[in-house]
């Protein structure tokens, strides 16, 4: 990493008791190899799966997470309402109503002294239609931003929606890294103006699994379109995260990497 560069860390999804206990095990080691200036995760899922409350929260951070992202299911658990109120460390998705509790954003200080903004922003196509247009809600917002580093987290379904944000931001953040659809791109890469993107950073959870909850009842849903029960997996869990850094005075991206980590390797660290 180049000496002054900032380094930043987005993880993928947390799902559920499994995910959650996988990054306590291998944040540490993620942090003594990268020595990241700022680590953030997405945690709309990680209370059963559906939603998170103070609990989860709580075990993120104290695994070294600096900041939670939210998405789609961020309201899952009533918790969450009085949560968002008072933690700051925990972001809803920037384009909810007003009236909804909590922040789209946060101002995070490295120990370099450098600020990072942070935001949490939710796509439109095929998610929930009663948030406002992100394209909009982000342009007027970064109309009145000052900080050169920038990360957004894209919570969103549908891949063109992310690649037109990911050139409609481009040069005017540091990263958009997608999240929500579990699964990872290969498509990581710096574009034109200097904006590091990724469609999707996949998640963290149960490998043996679909977008990690147990196979067999979206599997019978697929086939008979009986709903049933989801549940979280459990079993071979893996860590999917994405780095880069930032030149802390133009906010141009300089590299970014994708990473994946897996139990069966550093199944050790969980005892």
């Amino acid at each position: 990493m180049p000496s002054k560069a900032v380094r930043l860390i987005l993880i993928g999804d947390v799902v559920g008791r499994g995910g959650r206990k996988f990054v306590r095990a291998v944040l540490p080691l993620i942090k003594a190899k990268f020595n990241p200036d700022v680590v953030i995760a997405n945690g709309e899922n990680s209370a059963g799966g559906l939603g998170i409350i103070r609990r989860t929260a709580d075990e993120l951070f104290e695994a070294g997470v600096n900041i939670l992202t939210g998405g789609n299911h961020i309201w899952d658990k009533k918790e969450a309402l009085e949560l968002l109120k008072t933690e700051q460390r925990i972001l809803k998705p920037m384009n909810y109503h007003v009236s909804t509790p909590g922040n789209g954003s946060m101002v995070f200080q490295t120990t370099a002294g450098h600020p990072v903004l942070i935001i949490s922003l939710q796509g439109r196509v095929f998610m929930e239609p009663s948030v406002d247009n992100p394209f909009t809600a982000i342009d007027g917002f970064l109309r009145n931003n000052k900080l050169p580093v920038v990360l957004v987290d894209f919570h969103a379904e549908a891949t063109a929606e992310k690649q037109a944000m990911g050139f409609f931001l481009d040069g005017r953040v540091s990263a958009l890294l997608g999240t929500h659809t579990h699964v990872p791109t290969a498509d990581q890469r710096i574009l034109e103006h200097g904006t590091a993107y990724q469609t999707d950073i996949g998640m963290t959870g149960s490998l043996d699994s679909v977008i990690g909850m147990t196979r067999e009842p979206i599997i019978s849903k697929f086939y008979d379109g009986i709903h049933r029960k989801f549940e979280v997996a459990k079993d071979n869990q893996i860590l999917d995260m994405t780095l880069v850094d930032v030149d802390p005075k133009s906010g141009r991206a300089l590299h970014i990497e994708a990473c994946r980590y897996y139990e069966a390797t550093y199944g050790q660290q969980l005892a």
